[in-house]
């Protein structure tokens, strides 16, 4: 059965899409620790991140890091974490979450909670700077 990351991949569930490239796709944390909160996944689907066979993992990696280019260039921080935890959803995912201090990438704060507006501007922004993002 398809996870719902590759739902939403294949564009049977809906999202805030950021990036997107041959192997990896990007959008929006629905339930973001930080305005700009992106997963980024690939698109081959494999549970466990450390899975990812060497040129996937370098890929998704690469794209990663344009990603929170990106949001950094859109989002005021200090600079975008990473986290890896992998429980959540049976499909390898990079979280980059937008950080002041070391306690906002803290997954047991509240979750914020931001309209669709507020999901769609805040995903065209950082997909606008994405495209002008070099590899």
């Amino acid at each position: 059965m398809a996870s719902i990351f590759s739902k939403i991949i294949a564009g049977e569930i809906p999202s805030f899409k950021v990036a997107e490239d041959e192997n990896n796709f990007a959008f929006l944390d629905i339930n973001p620790i930080a305005r700009g909160h992106v997963l980024a996944v690939p698109k081959r689907e494999v549970d466990y991140l450390f899975d990812v066979d060497d040129r996937g993992l370098s890929s998704l990696i690469l794209f990663s890091r344009r990603v929170a280019k990106a949001i950094e260039r859109v989002v005021p921080c200090k600079r975008v974490g990473i986290a890896v935890i992998g429980l959540e959803v049976p499909h390898a995912h990079i979280h980059l979450i937008p950080l002041h201090g070391v306690y906002d990438i803290d997954f047991s704060r509240p979750k914020l909670k931001l309209s669709p507006e507020e999901f769609k501007e805040t995903a065209q922004k950082i997909a606008a700077q994405f495209s002008l993002t070099a590899l």
